[in-house]
């Protein structure tokens, strides 16, 4: 029976071609994404090893202005006296103090090299040797001056900036220029996420990101044969006299804890991958399941001889999964190689992202080897166990005369009441976590797959009545063509439901997710519109931190300026509960940002008076003329009145007060953003005029409210284009689906198109009956996914709602018309070689065909 398997599947080889690429396209992501993720694992976590293979203990800081808890006031991070004390443990060769923040630089273009967040600067920090331990320079020496700086290889290589040149260097603050004294390599992890890194001269850096004499964290060294543990141990009991918030790490804790967070980072894109390559498995065992079947019905009388000889049901089912766990095996061959290719085309294409990824060996484990087989295999053989199982029950003497075995009411029946039940279960979850709000996601997502796999069961029986509702307009249009194309779409409803699953399941993914995007998109861009007036938001660049006083001050004096206000986070404590506050500049903030007043007047921000947003008021129980009692960040303390409550704004805090209050009491105030309204609004003029102001700092953002919502819609573009990446994989799978269904209908009825061939149907109207058969199964498959990912949308859009002010479900009518488009652009495709197949048959041979 191995031997039959062996040679039917030499025999048919086109028609398990097709299963054979949809194995493939599931196992070559599979493969892909577990070989990726262990490549750049196992890079970055040598890297991160070798990066603290000299580090004995590490103490990082995280000091605030308050006072502690005896009411005295904490060091701002480690001083000089603590520093010298840690020296001088027993087994500490050696400290390196750092303290670190925002800096960037720019390209030749004046644009920032990296991305905000991974733009650092620190100090160096030489030894006795006049080097420093974490940096090997290629050119030149570390900053021993004030006006110095050094950066690492490939910025300096991005910048084109040379030893002994000048390079403007961005901080907070406004734009400075410095000396190059060298160029260094580094195994920093913020150069190789596609960042930049600057070395200041110590007492600069302090000054720019902390305060003179402090720094932020220190690595120890230790002399050799000494306890990393014990050094560890006092340097603990050391420095927790001088704060509560202070950690202490051996060099293996830093290198595991960034093992750690490498891992959990890989892990998004892990999880990404591998839902492609849920998407295409899934979709591809009904392409599986299609192909076995007509592999089953051309080899009827095959197997009809096999059991007059002898065979049993056994025997001939296990021929026919015999002929699936080879093509599984191939299929999985070839996935896992593409795999493999997938996985280094990833990781170059990192490099090309900006993004550099440490050298290391491909990581090709056991498991990925495992998995990828184990799927392929093991999908191909579930997805040929139902036809394998009828295979084996067709009975000789039915299948010697040509007569297949129809599908039985009872089975039918059975099939459709379950598609019904698992339907409505689904439903009903669906819209029992749609009523529970932000708790219901869990719930929802059950209920979709529960309604999704009942809408696969039910496809069959859906297909006649949905189809039959375009007949009227295929007869008018196509005429005798078109009538056939509707019936023959319905003559077996459950290779017609299998082939337009896989269509129905992509579209529903893709439908839910762009209506949920694009009404989010709509509800962000109202609140931009409604929220804020402001003509510019000024912020750093990639949150990059907050902008320094002296670019508000800028922005004041800047020409054609007509309102500008900073939006300084402060945290209050009013009336003895935290609050969050925006500190801003009265007068101006009413021209910046929609604040509708409910009672009072915002003019009272001139005073002595905060303002309160209505709901923050009401849940504290205040009013107007009130007074509470504010204490500012350095513990003092002020009897100020309400003079105003509004509506809520998501661009506002739910307190605001005066600036004028509250700088008294900040030392480094920390202001994310300030908006600023100009004479003629948003021009191009007015956007230069305010990079002008700000020393066409490349480390600081203008954007105009296009681009505001923009940036706030940016993370829903990227979610559609994945989910449109998903459908494209599902419409190339439902092409070969659809390839095979018209395939095996030509194949049953041979004899019936030889005699419309012999009463006059010419070749043309033959390709066009195939062509629109084509089309109206894929459509059909269009028109379930978007009916149910509608359906969808709408639920988890009422999970969302109460935290999404405005939220309405829009439903994106131009993209479903386009979905529904690719559907039938699908048919046409996937017709072309059938519909040539059926227009070739000779007439005659055809008729003679049992």
């Amino acid at each position: 029976m191995f031997r039959t398997a062996l040679r039917t599947v030499l025999a048919h080889k086109a028609r398990l071609l097709m299963t054979v690429l949809a194995v493939m396209l599931g196992v070559a992501f599979v493969s892909g994404t577990l070989v990726f993720t262990d490549t750049l694992g196992n890079a970055f976590n040598k890297q991160s090893a070798k990066s603290y293979k000299d580090v004995a203990v590490s103490v990082t800081t995280y000091y605030s202005d308050d006072s502690g808890t005896d009411g005295q006031k904490q060091e701002p991070g480690l001083s000089p006296k603590v520093l010298d004390e840690i020296g001088a443990i027993d087994g500490v060769a050696s400290v390196t103090p750092r303290v670190d923040g925002f800096a960037g630089v720019a390209d030749p273009d004046g644009k920032l090299i990296g991305n905000g967040w991974s733009n650092t600067g620190t100090n160096f920090a030489p030894g006795e040797n006049g080097e420093d331990p974490a940096y090997d320079f290629s050119e030149g020496t570390g900053p021993t001056e004030a006006g110095q700086v050094a950066l690492d290889k490939d910025t300096a290589s991005r910048g084109e900036y040379k030893v002994g040149g000048p390079v403007r260097v961005a901080t907070n603050g406004p734009v400075k220029e410095y000396t190059l004294s060298g160029i260094f390599t580094t195994e920093d992890g913020a150069v190789n996420a596609g960042g930049s890194l600057v070395l200041f001269d110590p007492l600069v850096a302090q000054k720019l990101f902390l305060k003179p004499g402090y720094f932020q964290m220190a690595n120890v060294t230790a002399t050799p044969g000494a306890s990393d543990t014990k050094i560890r141990g006092e340097i603990e009991s050391l420095v927790s006299e001088d704060a509560e918030d202070a950690e202490v790490q051996t060099g293996k804790q830093l290198a595991d804890q960034q093992a750690a967070d490498i891992e959990r980072e890989l892990s998004g894109i892990n999880q990404m991958l591998l839902a492609f390559a849920a998407i295409a498995l899934f979709v591809g065992i009904f392409l599986i399941s299609n192909t076995f079947t007509m592999l089953v019905a051309q080899r009827t009388k095959e197997l009809a001889l096999l059991r007059a000889v002898g065979a049993s049901r056994r025997q001939v089912k296990r021929s026919v999964m015999a002929e699936a766990l080879i093509v599984g095996l191939v299929a999985s061959t070839i996935g896992f190689v593409l795999g493999v290719g997938l996985a280094v085309g990833l990781r170059s294409a990192m490099g090309q992202f900006g993004a550099k990824v440490p050298a290391g060996p491909l990581m090709i484990t056991p498991v990925a080897v495992a998995a990828a087989f184990g799927v392929g295999v093991v999908i191909t053989l579930i997805a040929a166990w139902l036809p394998a199982r009828r295979a084996a029950k067709i009975p000789p003497v039915a299948a010697m005369s040509s007569v297949h075995a129809v599908a039985t009411m009872k089975s039918l029946v059975l099939r459709n009441s379950i598609g019904a039940v698992l339907t409505l279960i689904g439903a009903a979850g669906i819209i029992a976590g749609a009523s529970m709000g932000k708790d219901g996601k869990f719930i929802i997502g059950a209920g979709a797959f529960f309604s999704l796999v009942g809408i696969i069961v039910l496809i069959p029986l859906l297909s006649r009545p949905i189809i039959a509702l375009v007949q009227p307009l295929l007869n008018r249009l196509y005429g005798v063509a078109g009538k056939l194309a509707g019936q023959n779409a319905v003559r077996n409803p459950r290779r017609t439901g299998a082939t337009a699953s896989a269509l129905a399941i992509g579209l529903t993914l893709v439908t839910g997710l762009t209506t949920v995007g694009v009404t989010l998109g709509t509800a962000i861009d109202k609140a931009t519109t409604d929220n804020i007036k402001a003509d510019y938001m000024i912020t750093m660049a990639g949150g990059g931190g907050g902008l320094d006083e002296s670019a508000v001050k800028a922005l004041e004096k800047a020409p054609g300026v007509s309102a500008v206000s900073p939006q300084r986070a402060s945290y209050l404590v009013i009336d003895g509960k935290d609050s969050s506050a925006s500190a801003v500049t009265p007068g101006d903030i009413e021209q910046l940002l929609t604040l509708k007043t409910e009672t009072g007047s915002l003019d009272s921000l001139s005073g002595d008076a905060i303002a309160v947003a209505s709901d923050t008021a009401k849940s504290r129980g205040w009013k107007t003329g009130d007074t509470v009692t504010v204490k500012y960040e350095d513990d003092k303390t002020a009897r100020l009145k309400i003079g105003a409550t509004y509506e809520p704004n998501e661009f506002a805090s739910p307190t605001l007060i005066s600036t004028d209050l509250v700088a008294p009491h900040e030392e480094r105030p920390h202001t994310p953003e300030v908006y600023v309204s100009m004479d003629g609004g948003a021009t191009e003029a007015n956007e230069l005029a305010l990079v002008d102001a700000l020393g066409d700092n490349p480390a600081i953002s203008v954007a105009d409210q296009q681009d505001i919502r923009n940036q706030f819609g940016g993370m829903i573009n990227t979610a559609l284009n994945i989910m449109y990446g998903l459908l494209g994989m599902a419409l190339i799978i439902a092409v070969l689906g659809v390839v095979n269904t018209l395939a095996m209908s030509v194949f049953e009825r041979q004899q019936e198109i030889g005699m419309l061939r012999a009463i006059g149907l010419d070749r043309r109207r033959v390709k066009r009956m195939i062509r629109l058969e084509a089309v109206v199964i894929s459509v059909f498959g269009a028109l379930v996914g978007v009916g149910l990912g509608t359906f969808l949308a709408w639920a988890i859009g009422e999970t969302i709602r109460g935290s999404i002010p405005g939220y309405v479900l829009v439903l994106p009518w131009e993209r479903i018309g386009i979905f529904l488009v690719l559907a039938g652009l699908v048919g046409v495709l996937a017709a072309l070689w059938p519909a040539r197949s059926a227009a070739k048959l000779n007439m005659l041979t055809a008729i003679k065909t049992e």
